[in-house]
């Protein structure tokens, strides 16, 4: 940051401008949007805490626009092209790390948790008879229990086979979204992005819930934000009409 280093109370709004210019050469609006989300609440706590400045040069400035929501969803047909370039099998016990990120895709499409949230998990917090998963930390920074289907659960007795210790999966992060990219992009497939498995599966899973459990799954904290998960088309629509 241009500002780094600088006392509080000398970062003028024109400093703050020239940061997100600079910021927008490289990275989307949104994120900017998120970064100055931060900033901005630095500056208010020093301003009503601690009196360091008088203004939030964040609030007199220009900020991004909102980036129009993802509503990608993901066919049946790249399901099937994604497991196979992955060589997941039915059956077979994951071996290698790209086996295991099939079944962490596989318990994405089935739960709507974030990538993070289930290469987080550990035994001691999934609990298959009562079947559900307890995540001690999410995205909003509340903790909470994830429903788990039959399906999930099926997925989450094929990793216990594997003997990989307290943690459900080996697969680190950046792995995950190495090995992810790699497969997606051999097998052809444009504009897919893992955390597109939360809009199918937040979409699926609307057909089995209300809004509020379906909140309460997926973590949402009003239906506004889960609406922007939610993408079902008009003929899936049409298709529960009659």
């Amino acid at each position: 940051m241009n500002f780094v280093g600088e006392k509080i109370e000398s970062i003028k709004a024109d400093t703050i401008a020239k940061w997100r210019d600079d910021r927008l050469k490289t990275v989307s609006s949104a994120t900017v949007r998120r970064e100055l989300t931060l900033v901005s609440g630095v500056f208010n706590y020093a301003l009503k805490e601690w009196r360091w400045c008088s203004t939030n040069p964040t609030k007199q400035i220009t900020w991004p626009s909102d980036s129009k929501p993802r509503d990608r969803r993901i066919s049946a047909q790249e399901i099937n092209l994604i497991l196979d370039e992955l060589e997941h099998s039915e059956d077979g016990t994951p071996v290698m790390l790209k086996q295991e990120l099939a079944i962490v895709f596989l318990l994405a499409l089935e739960t709507a948790m974030r990538q993070g949230e289930i290469l987080s998990l550990t035994w001691s917090r999934v609990h298959l008879n009562q079947r559900y998963v307890h995540l001690d930390e999410t995205k909003n920074g509340h903790a909470r229990d994830v429903a788990l289907t039959t399906r999930a659960v099926e997925l989450l007795k094929i990793m216990q086979r594997t003997g990989n210790g307290p943690r459900v999966f080996r697969l680190a992060s950046g792995t995950a979204d190495t090995l992810f990219r790699k497969a997606r992009d051999k097998v052809g497939i444009k504009g897919l992005h893992f955390h597109d498995t939360r809009h199918e599966a937040t979409t699926r899973l609307a057909r089995k819930l209300d809004v509020l459990d379906l909140a309460r799954m997926t973590g949402h904290k009003d239906t506004r934000s889960l609406m922007v998960y939610y993408n079902a088309t008009a003929t899936e629509l049409a298709s529960r009409l009659d």
